[in-house]
Parts: C-alpha cells; sequence; structure tokens
C-alpha cells in the first residue's frame, strides 16, 4: 500500500482517541484522511463497534466507501459500507459505515445511545452544512451524558483546528498532518461582466484544452450552467469524453465522471461544487473555476428557502485548485483577477446562519430540548432565526406554547423530510392521497427527478416511465413515505387526547 502522509500521524489519532478520546484532524487535500483513518481505528483495542464517518455528499459517501472497500480488496458493503439516501450497501459485518449528514442526525435523534458504535468520524467538517453542526452538537451531548466511551474526530482541510478544539473540550488536541500535493500554478483570466459565464467557462477550457495536457476538471455554480456548458463544449469538441458531475446524476455516471476514460482518451468533468472536497478524480491535471457557488438562502419573511449564485470562498477557491495538483504538477485558470481575490470572504458563512431552522428545531424537540442554547455549537444559532422556525412549527401543530413537541409534531418527525413537507405527505395521507402526496415531495427534494423544469406534473409523468435505479429508488421510498404517513395518521386517530395546539 501506497504510503500517505496522514500515515505519519496515525499514532497520534490512536493516542489522543484511546486517552482524551476526542481530536481535531487538520490535513490538507491529499493527506489521505477519509480512507486511511477509519481502517486503521477498527484494529485499536477500544473500538469494539462500528466506526461512523460522515460525508457532506452522497457521492462523496458512495466514492469513500467504494475506495476503502478496494483498499482492503474486498466489495463494498462487507468491511466497509455506506448509507445514502437512495441507496445503500451494508451488512452484518460491516465494521465502517460511511452515512451522509442528516442519516447521522436521524440516527442520533432516534436513539442517543448509540449503540454498536464506538467512533464518530466528521469528515469535511469545514463545510459547516446544518446538519454536519447539528450532528456534533448531539453527538458531544451523547459523549457528556451517555457514552463517555464514544470517541469523536473531527476531519477537515481548512476548519480552524483551535475553534473546534475548544468545542471538544479540554484536552481535545489538534493534530496536523502533511499534505500531498504538486507544484501548481495559478492563471487568472479575469472577468467579464458582459459574457454569459457558460460562454466565458466553455472559451476558459476550450484554452485549457489547448495550452494543457491532462484532463480538466470545471467548477460550475450548477446544472443548468453544466448542461449548456456541455452543450457548447461537445459542439467544438466532439470525439472528446465530456461528463458532468452533480448530485442529480445516477451514481454510474458519478463514477464514470471520477474515473479516468476507459479508452484513455483526455476528458473533461463539469462539476458542482460536488468535487471541491473529499474525491479524487483521476487524471485531472488542470481545473477551471468559474468561482462562483450556489447556495440555499432562507427569507425569514417570506418564509421560504431559495437558491442565490454568489462568489465562492477564498478557502473555496483553494480547495477547487488543489484538484489539479492532487497527482502531479497542475494548472487552475480562475475567471477573476488576481487583484481582486483578497476581497472575496474568507470562508462560506456556515449554513446555520442563513438556513431555515425549523427541521433543526424539531429535531431538537424530539431530541428532549425546547432551547438550542443548551447544546454546544460552534456558532449558536441566531434568536431571530429560532423564533421564526418556532413560529413556523406551532403553526404547524408540531410544538406547543412551551417549545415542547406534540403528538403532530411526533408524527412529523418520523418523516424524513422537512416538517412543512411531512405536513404535506401526512395530510395527503389523510385525504388518501398520501402517494400522490409523498411523490411532489421527493420532485420538490431531486431536482433532477423526471428532468427539468419548474411544472411539477410534468415531471411527475416522466418519472413514472424512468427506469433508471435512481428513479425506481426514489418510487420506492416515496411509496415507503406514504405507507408511513397513512400508519402515523391512523394511531393519530385512535389516540384520545391529541394536543391540537
Amino acid at each position: 500500500m501506497n504510503r500517505l502522509p496522514i500515515h505519519a500521524v496515525l499514532p497520534q489519532i490512536r493516542a489522543a482517541l484511546a486517552g482524551p478520546g476526542a481530536s481535531v484532524l487538520i490535513a490538507p487535500p491529499g493527506a489521505g484522511k477519509t480512507t486511511a483513518v477509519a481502517p486503521d481505528l477498527i484494529g485499536q483495542i477500544w473500538c469494539t463497534g462500528q466506526v461512523i464517518i460522515t460525508s457532506p455528499r452522497r457521492v462523496a459517501a458512495r466514492a469513500a466507501a467504494e475506495r476503502m472497500a478496494e483498499m482492503l480488496g474486498e466489495a463494498v458493503g462487507v468491511t466497509v459500507g455506506y448509507i445514502t439516501r437512495l441507496d445503500r450497501k451494508t451488512s452484518a459485518k460491516t465494521r465502517i459505515l460511511v452515512v451522509t449528514e442528516a442519516i447521522l442526525v436521524n440516527r442520533l435523534v432516534d436513539d442517543p445511545e448509540l449503540p454498536g458504535v464506538s467512533a464518530l468520524l466528521f469528515d469535511e467538517a469545514h463545510e459547516r452544512s446544518v446538519d454536519s453542526d447539528l450532528g456534533l452538537a448531539l453527538a458531544l451531548e451523547t459523549r457528556s451524558v451517555l457514552r463517555e466511551d464514544l470517541r469523536v474526530l473531527v476531519m477537515s482541510a481548512t476548519i480552524d483546528g483551535a475553534r473546534f478544539g475548544r468545542l471538544l473540550g479540554d484536552g481535545a488536541p489538534v493534530i496536523e498532518s502533511e499534505g500531498k500535493s504538486f507544484p501548481l500554478v495559478i492563471k487568472w483570466l479575469g472577468s467579464d461582466t458582459a459574457q454569459a459565464i457558460e460562454d466565458r467557462m466553455a472559451g476558459a477550457v476550450l484554452t485549457a484544452w489547448r495550452e494543457e495536457q491532462g484532463d480538466i476538471l470545471a467548477f460550475l455554480p450548477g446544472v443548468r450552467e453544466i448542461e449548456r456548458v456541455r452543450e457548447r463544449l461537445e459542439a467544438r469538441l466532439p470525439d472528446v469524453p465530456i461528463h458532468a458531475l452533480h448530485g442529480q446524476i445516477e451514481p454510474v455516471a458519478q463514477r464514470a465522471a471520477i474515473r479516468r476514460d476507459s479508452q484513455g482518451r483526455r476528458r473533461i468533468v463539469l462539476a458542482s461544487a460536488i468535487a471541491e472536497t473529499s474525491l479524487t478524480l483521476d487524471g485531472v491535471r488542470v481545473v477551471v473555476d468559474s468561482g462562483l457557488a450556489r447556495l440555499a438562502e432562507f427569507d425569514r419573511t417570506a418564509g421560504t428557502t431559495h437558491l442565490v449564485t454568489r462568489r465562492a470562498s477564498q478557502a473555496s477557491a483553494t480547495q477547487r485548485a488543489g484538484r489539479a495538483a492532487r497527482q502531479g504538477p497542475g494548472v487552475a485558470y480562475r475567471l477573476w483577477e488576481e487583484a481582486g481575490h483578497a476581497g472575496r470572504p474568507e470562508f462560506a458563512a456556515p449554513e446555520i446562519a442563513q438556513a431555515d431552522l425549523a427541521p433543526l428545531l424539531l429535531r431538537l424537540a424530539k431530541w428532549g430540548t425546547s432551547d438550542p442554547v443548551d447544546l454546544a455549537w460552534l456558532d449558536t444559532p441566531a434568536e431571530a432565526s429560532v423564533s421564526a422556525a418556532r413560529a413556523a412549527l406551532e403553526a404547524l401543530g408540531a410544538l406547543d406554547g412551551t417549545g415542547r413537541i406534540t403528538l403532530m409534531g411526533e408524527a412529523l418527525s418520523a418523516l424524513p423530510m422537512a416538517p412543512d413537507q411531512a405536513a404535506a405527505v401526512l395530510r395527503g395521507a389523510c385525504a388518501g392521497c398520501g402517494e400522490d402526496a409523498a411523490r411532489l415531495v421527493m420532485l420538490l427534494q431531486e431536482r433532477g427527478l423526471g428532468g427539468r423544469g419548474e411544472d411539477l406534473m410534468q415531471r411527475l409523468a416522466r418519472w413514472r416511465g424512468d427506469r433508471a435505479p435512481r428513479a425506481v429508488s426514489a418510487q420506492r421510498i416515496a411509496q415507503g413515505w406514504a405507507g408511513q404517513a397513512l400508519k402515523l395518521a391512523g394511531a393519530m386517530e385512535r389516540t384520545p387526547a391529541i394536543d391540537a395546539a
């Protein structure tokens, strides 16, 4: 097995988890933290159960599990498995389980003691999603109150290690690993607001194709831009394999984008932020960065979440550029001026500062606390956001006037979706159309399902005829939601005293 930089600090990680039981690991891209730490831990004397690793995205979770299984010479689902929303491969023999962050949160809420789990590894913690922050807060509470033996390791390339160390408690060491990277050249192409981003990116990719060698990874803000750039490039480079890489495509297409071309041809991968972290794309020597990121922001006044396009942070740009120098010298093209780089935000704002907190508040109510300040956070949720979330949940009948969860709230929290969507499925079940409601909610959550477009009924019709694995899996899950909602509705009807708050 090739020796990676992370191997030099594995003894420190073992000592930290055997002693204090909690630690922070800062490891630059290429160090090997995602795939090397967990296999090392399952051999420790204290590790008698599973090691769970969180991943911010489904494609990264699958890729990490498949890579670790390959390193062990096994099929995925034996010693190493994964669970994502639409896919899972695991067995009674699984010791290392890679999960998306929401999966871990749901597991903690359902059973805070986490029986059979020896360690939690929070990978790519710098992304600061709501589920990552909530999962860590719940894990620390579990460790403090119920499971002193539960080991917790926070891992990332760019986080403020000292802040996380203080959050984990006295004695939690911050361990730093060297990275594995090669020389990287940055080329600044400047900005041109008069030209559409798709045209600028297509032109930049063509420039990189002519000037450099090796495969190209291009970062775009979203699926729409990816498809438009793909159309432009296919017209100019008809014999070149051009792959899309984002969360709305089938796993088989995601795997094809990650791997080298089977015929040895140079390839181009057009990716969303999904490719920033965790993934190593074999053969990539060139990155073309639009400098843009698409984020979800919650409007408290309107009570809705919408997608906005913002300038990517400096940390994000560093992560993206680093993809070019993982396996050899690389080049990164940036579509903005060098002089303006320092004006970009240093880090992206944590999602908890700009997201709808109703799902978080309902989970906490089910956990047993009505006030987020009762838990340890890196950034405590803003009171205005908490108040808006509490009002929304009270309007749904999920919380009573004291912030405690109601029977309706228990039912809504049992469905794996946002509270307003759960209410739609539950009320649909009561009205005899639970499966239709569940399918519509699935379409709202899985944006590429049934094709693109705003007309949900057209997408629903296309989805019904889609036999692809992702579509079939989504159909099965939606049917499960409808069945679960029907049982919950029946249980509520049979309960004599229902809090109607």
